[in-house]
């Protein structure tokens, strides 16, 4: 990769990581719970790994070659909030390793949360310290508060509780917080750039996420785990039929938007079907399996695209703020 491209290597790249990993561990479940032929997610894994590793070892060379630059991500209003994908990668990992090795695991919650709750300072520090118009706020600003909510769902198989308890906790409330917010930009001001629309279907993660992180934290489906779950199932029909909308979005590396909340919600469903004491587990199941399926042939489409970004120069070039 030339020089030039380096300096442009964007932190949404990690963004991918996400996509893969969900598709790892919703494979992972769905063998386990749904009957999903074969053992397709430990190839999953250790393909998303590698990707992962190549990602860091690119963004690592920005980071020696082009400070600069990568200060200037650090500190741009959309931008900045996808640093704490390396840290959810990490955490995603930790869960993907659980039935694999728990050292493993553990190593990975260790490290993917101490980084996480170091990013997530640093951006809220930034949302205290500077001035944002209403316009700055998109979904990507969700991510911060995704990986706070993602501790639980393996830190308590790890026997963290406490600590799970204070990222979910966190995450939660900043979650309902910048919800509110975004719904108040995206209904009285400005409108979100093609670009950034595929992002919207990050509103589908904190929900679904949190429902599996409250599920592991009590130990069973309340009333409160059930709204988690619905108002995701809802966001999830929301989004769909706006189909027609997302259609006319030409390709971005935003689309990757579409594929870790589609696992998140797979995997909620999965939850549901195993732990749920209602007379409906089969449609749980169906919707799981739908899901993983939309999710996969979503990944594939998407990968090729951006392969083919890549080997046509369409990605890493100079963008306008």
């Amino acid at each position: 990769m030339s020089n030039n491209r380096i300096k442009n290597f964007q932190i949404s790249f990690f963004a991918i990581i996400l996509g893969l990993s969900g598709l790892s561990i919703a494979f992972q479940k769905g063998e386990i719970h749904l009957g999903i032929p074969g053992h397709l997610s430990y190839y999953f894994i250790a393909i998303t790994i590698i990707v992962f590793t190549v990602l860091l070892v690119l963004y690592s060379i920005k980071f020696i070659k082009h400070r600069n630059e990568v200060r200037k991500d650090f500190h741009h209003p959309v931008k900045a909030n996808f640093f704490p994908a390396i840290s959810i990668s990490l955490v995603l990992f930790s869960i993907a390793f659980l039935k694999i090795d728990m050292t493993i695991a553990k190593f990975f919650w260790i490290i993917g949360l101490s980084m996480h709750l170091i990013f997530t300072l640093v951006i809220m520090s930034n949302w205290l310290n500077k001035e944002f118009t209403i316009n700055s706020i998109n979904p990507a600003w969700f991510i911060p508060a995704v990986g706070n909510i993602l501790a639980p769902v393996s830190g308590v198989p790890l026997g963290f509780i406490e600590i799970s308890w204070f990222f979910f906790s966190v995450g939660l409330i900043f979650w309902l917080m910048l919800f509110t917010i975004f719904f108040n930009r995206i209904i009285f001001h400005n409108p979100l750039p093609d670009k950034l629309k595929p992002t919207m279907f990050i509103f589908i993660a904190p929900p679904a996420i949190g429902f599996i992180a409250y599920v592991n934290l009590t130990g069973n489906i309340d009333a409160f785990a059930k709204i988690l779950y619905y108002l995701a199932l809802f966001l999830v029909i929301l989004l769909v039929s706006q189909i027609r909308m997302f259609a006319k979005i030409k390709f971005y590396i935003s689309w990757w938007a579409y594929t870790f909340p589609i696992a998140a919600m797979s995997l909620a469903s999965i939850l549901m079907y195993t732990k749920s004491k209602c007379g409906c587990l089969l449609t749980y199941k169906y919707i799981a399996l739908v899901l993983i399926t939309i999710l996969s042939i979503l990944i594939i489409i998407i990968s090729i695209k951006t392969i083919m970004s890549i080997i046509k120069k369409e990605v890493c070039i100079e963008e306008d703020d």
